[in-house]
């Protein structure tokens, strides 16, 4: 085998390893943006909720304590 040949056998299987490292790579990311989308949809969706039914709430307990004053 020559100098040649040996760079070049060496260069494809660099670039084999690569493509391999990208793939993992791409799975990460997308493991980390799934993990962070769902993180915020967990702490947005409660406040959310918290918005809407604490007013109807506390227009129960008031309504509540006007009938007994």
């Amino acid at each position: 085998m020559t100098n040649e040949e040996q760079i070049l056998a060496i260069l494809k299987e660099n670039q084999e390893i690569l493509k391999a490292t990208y793939k993992s790579a791409e799975k990460t990311r997308k493991y980390f943006l799934y993990s962070a989308i769902i993180t915020v949809l967990m702490f947005v969706l409660p406040l959310i909720g918290l918005i809407i039914i604490i007013p109807i709430f506390m227009k129960t307990y008031m309504e509540s304590l006007n009938g007994l004053i």
